[in-house]
């Protein structure tokens, strides 16, 4: 009897089962208009406060929400829709559009009074300060 190796390209059945797969989860013709739209976002952590920095392309300011709540930071909003030109041919349309919201859970140690948020170039960027006694201290070492 002789042993013959296994040689998974050579069966018939996986290549099918591949392109199966692939097709499935190719996102190559996926309706991006049943995908939901949240903006990017990046937070960062200094000794003085935290920055929250999202990306709003297409916004303006009366689009956008910025709430506080039981330190929850929430930030919503809208992206309206273009008003498609029935007398243009239409090939892809991949832009998102409709309601968002993010929310991200504050520590207790901020100073909710005094956020602030800034808004330019699409960019919100919104600044949230840390109390006094969140802040690390240095301690002095003493020898004897």
């Amino acid at each position: 009897m002789t042993l013959v190796r296994w040689n998974p390209t050579r069966h018939r059945m996986l290549p099918t089962m591949f392109r199966l797969m692939n097709d499935f989860y190719n996102d190559e013709y996926e309706d991006p208009s049943l995908a939901t739209w949240a903006p990017a976002v990046d937070i960062v952590e200094d000794k003085d406060e935290f920055l929250v920095t999202a990306d709003l392309p297409g916004l303006t300011k009366k689009d956008i929400n910025i709430n506080i709540k039981d330190n929850m930071l929430t930030i919503s909003g809208e992206r309206q829709s273009e008003i498609k030109d029935e007398k243009k041919n239409y090939c892809r349309t991949e832009r998102s559009y409709g309601a968002f919201k993010r929310s991200f859970q504050l520590t207790d140690k901020v100073v909710a009074d005094k956020i602030s948020a800034t808004f330019k170039d699409g960019v919100l960027t919104v600044n949230i300060p840390k109390a006094e006694e969140s802040k690390p201290k240095s301690i002095d070492i003493k020898v004897s």
